[in-house]
């Protein structure tokens, strides 16, 4: 490893420079496509784009975020604020941005803010993110910032999603010859305002492109939490470094972190269509597996899915399909302070574990308009009688009401659909302006009859706002 470091380092004193960062949003059709090549990496976002011909910048952007539920308690979300981006020198880049607004939405459509406050009618949220980066040259790239990061090539993530509220974070990359490799350090907190509990991740990517059109990716994140009863860790130095395997690390330091490793592939056909996949493993034993006994402790999921773009004249079309699961238990540890999660939302799949779901996404675009259908089916296994099934990431792993037996589904079964169809016309580029309509049919077999929704309103879309799952 150290020649690798030599030669980075020598490299990095004669190397030009990139410097701004992409946006971590969904793929539309208008967005730019990458030519497959073997120095380009996609499975890391935001991704580091190529600048222009601008070396220096500064931009000032107003933001809106004005959404009205239809429903009978004439839901609301409100928000005004700013965003400040600029570049500076072909080196530094930076982006903050903030929303301060009011809403009464219920938990599936209030803002994932940094800072949220409870009233009796209404409740005041802040929705702030932002990223400092610094790229010397083609090879490093340090970033801080308190935002999300996305590991992946699906819409959903058994990695790490941006489902969840942000967090603060700092980010190595590294890219040399045919790879990339990135150190992620994570910055959470549970509990309640007031009275928060800090806990830390740290998390290594290798992305390897082994041609132009295949490649490999490997994950491996390790949680654990700042102090205990005995003494006061803070961030282990351990896992500060950038170079060490987290699962002999954590046994030498007699410790019970969560410890999660990932395997990624994907492969790039005819430069337009991509198939891609996910495998994540908590903990796996493989002598239960092959007897078949679904032992608990083996928590694992995959993911498979294609996507790809065409286009029909002057209309830009983008598609995907993909198929995600999870078994009981994955994610889960024997505190919160341990799971894979923060601020009481999981941090990859939004159904956590013990689901297994398949999902179709058709989007549209020509010019200002945009429009998209997406549908999914998801079979749900939830808790009951006080015992957990696997299902909820934050319930601890030791009140499971046996040892074997375990499957996806177990518990309370529910079977979930939901239907959207969405449109929007962007008013102004300059902060990505957009009038909007979200319509959703949900069905649950826990209720007698589907529920429909219509949000209608003027966004910002500079970040995503999911309400599929």
């Amino acid at each position: 490893m150290k020649p690798i470091l030599y030669i980075s380092f020598f490299l990095s004193g004669i190397a030009n420079s990139q410097g701004s960062l992409g946006r971590l949003f969904e793929e539309l059709p208008s967005d730019s496509v990458h030519t497959p090549s073997v120095k380009i990496h996609t499975s890391l976002q935001p991704q580091i784009r190529q600048i222009s011909s601008e070396e220096s910048y500064l931009k000032i952007s107003a933001l809106g975020d004005f959404n009205y539920l239809m429903d009978e308690q004439s839901s609301f979300k409100t928000g005004l604020g700013a965003e400040f981006s600029g570049l500076l020198n072909d080196k530094w880049y930076f982006r903050i941005a903030s929303i301060q607004g009011v809403t009464n939405f219920d938990t599936l459509y209030q803002p994932k803010s940094y800072i949220y406050s409870v009233g009796s009618d209404f409740d005041l949220y802040t929705d702030l993110r932002g990223r400092i980066s610094y790229t010397p040259n083609h090879i490093f790239n340090f970033q801080v910032g308190l935002d999300h990061n996305f590991i992946g090539q699906g819409s959903r993530s058994l990695f790490l999603s941006d489902y969840g509220k942000p967090y603060p974070f700092g980010l190595i990359r590294a890219n040399f010859w045919r790879f990339e490799y990135s150190v992620l350090y994570q910055f959470f907190k549970e509990g309640q305002s007031g009275n928060w509990e800090g806990k830390f991740a740290s998390s290594h990517h290798i992305s390897f492109n082994a041609t132009d059109w295949l490649n490999i990716g490997v994950f491996e994140s390790v949680i654990f939490q700042p102090r205990d009863t005995l003494l006061q860790r803070g961030f282990d130095v351990e896992y500060l470094n950038p170079f060490v395997f987290y699962r002999p690390q954590e046994y030498s330091l007699g410790s019970s972190d969560n410890v999660l490793l990932g395997l990624e592939i994907s492969a790039v056909i005819n430069r337009s269509h991509t198939i891609y996949s996910q495998i994540i493993l908590d903990e796996f034993y493989l002598t239960e597996l092959r007897n078949k006994t679904g032992w608990w402790a083996n928590k694992f999921g995959a993911q498979i899915g294609g996507k790809g773009r065409f286009t029909i004249g002057k209309n830009k079309l983008f598609y995907r399909t993909e198929y995600n699961f999870a078994r009981p238990y994955t994610y889960s540890h024997i505190s919160e302070q341990f799971n894979y999660g923060n601020q009481g939302q999981t941090l990859s799949h939004p159904y956590g574990s013990n689901f297994m779901e398949i999902l179709g996404e058709l989007k549209w675009s020509r010019n200002k308009i945009s429009a998209k259908f997406f549908l999914n089916y998801v079979l749900k296994g939830e808790d009951h009688s006080g015992y957990s099934y696997g299902g909820n990431v934050y319930k601890p792993y030791t009140v499971r009401p046996y040892e074997f037996g375990h499957f996806i589904g177990q518990g309370h079964q529910v079977n979930r659909a939901n239907i959207g169809l969405t449109a929007s016309y962007q008013i102004t580029k300059h902060g990505n302006l957009n009038v909007f309509m979200e319509n959703y049919l949900r069905f649950n077999t826990d209720y007698l009859s589907p529920s429909y929704s219509l949000v209608v309103g003027v966004r910002s879309m500079l970040w995503n706002d999911y309400r599929n799952y």
